[in-house]
């Protein structure tokens, strides 16, 4: 028993068995709703049964494992042939969220230890979505995504994707990648809106349009992000150049033709790593569905995205992005593009899509805003 340890509950049906297991199992034995006094049930290293885990479930109603073996359950999901990808995925995506909340959480001080845990914990969530996301495609990177449960907080689930996405398109461009390099893409996807622990809550939480403000707020989080990755006295994650990870939380804002932000910087200049995460950014944020937002279809997102290759985004890596997703046969009527001053990294109530109806007797196209009637009041 261990009463300054903190414990997570799990799902009897995602407990290995047949083997050793390698982590603890704990049981809360206290009576009381608001006490907990968690003792341990079943060492680890002892061979697990099937039969052991069927007398569990009939003698104690939840199972506890301590969150110092969060690492070793997590990956004990990833390996197991028994456990499905959803699930393996989403206590990956739970974990990572636990992660990043360490540093968000505004009740708590930042610190450089908590920094460090933070980066530390997140290392482990994206070493397991290598493993796990091995033999995905980006085709079914999606597919994974949609089956995953949302949260309240966009900047945790838009992270969490946009971390696998970059995993899975760095594999693409570069098929012999490194597990470091695979890590460093996934991290510098979970992280690159590390800046915005400095950003208040209703602002980077915000649906609706932001002021001019509040938008020049939000643009100081890149400078933010690398200011606290490179000038936290004493930070260092073992295997992990933060330099590598710095750049691409201080240049996803960057445009490939230039008249991004914060700096200016255009072409390969920006370092690779950010140029991914801006691509798998500008995708995630258009095609993920959230609870308050419309979402365009797998066409439409690449159309718009194909507008602003070469302005936006790295013209080379957005054709290999494109040409391993799936698109319907099925031709839009309508031409879609985006606000220029349109931010990925921000929930949006309504996106700033602009519509490009074709009309044979008009010189030009008619531009209109898509989805005024579908405005909240």
């Amino acid at each position: 028993m261990d009463l300054i340890k903190s414990y997570f509950s799990v799902s009897f049906d995602l407990i290995i068995y047949d083997q050793e297991l390698p982590f603890d199992l704990y049981v809360n034995s206290s009576t009381l709703s608001k006490k907990q006094k968690f003792i341990r049930i079943f060492p680890e290293g002892e061979m697990f049964t099937k039969q052991d885990l069927e007398d569990f479930k009939k003698k104690y109603p939840q199972l506890y494992i301590s969150e110092e073996h969060r690492k070793k359950y997590m990956r004990s999901l990833v390996q197991s042939e028994d456990t499905s990808d959803e699930k393996a995925a989403e206590f990956i995506k739970d974990s990572a969220i636990k992660y990043l909340h360490n540093v968000f959480d505004p009740k708590k001080e930042f610190s450089t230890q908590v920094l460090e845990e933070t980066i530390e914990g997140c290392k482990d969530a994206v070493e397991n979505m290598i493993d796990l996301l091995d033999d995905y495609s980006i085709d079914g990177l999606r597919g994974l995504i949609g089956n995953l449960s949302g949260h309240d907080f966009y900047t945790y689930d838009h992270s969490i994707n946009v971390s696998m996405y970059s995993i899975t398109i760095l594999r693409v461009i570069k098929p012999n990648a490194t597990r470091l390099e695979l890590t460093h893409a996934g991290l510098g996807g979970l992280l690159h809106d590390l800046g915005k622990i400095k950003i208040p809550t209703e602002i980077i939480n915000k649906p609706a349009n932001l002021t001019d403000e509040e938008y020049t707020v939000i643009k100081t989080h890149p400078d933010i992000g690398i200011k606290l990755l490179l000038e936290s006295e004493g930070l260092g994650v073992e295997s992990i150049d933060l330099g590598t990870i710095a750049r691409v939380v201080h240049e996803h804002h960057e445009n490939w033709g230039g008249g991004g932000y914060p700096s200016g910087i255009q072409g390969t200049d920006i370092h690779i790593l950010a140029r991914i995460c801006a691509i798998a950014d500008f995708f995630d944020a258009i095609t993920t569905k959230r609870s308050y937002a419309e979402v365009v279809t797998i066409s439409q997102a690449l159309n718009i995205m194909e507008k602003t290759a070469g302005k936006k985004i790295d013209p080379k890596i957005f054709q290999a992005f494109k040409s391993h997703i799936s698109q319907s046969n099925i031709i839009d009527v309508k031409e879609l593009t985006i606000a220029d001053n349109f931010d990925p990294c921000m929930p949006h109530e309504t996106l700033p899509l602009i519509e490009e109806e074709i009309v044979p007797k008009r010189k030009g196209p008619k531009k209109v805003n898509m989805f005024d009637h579908k405005k909240k009041g």
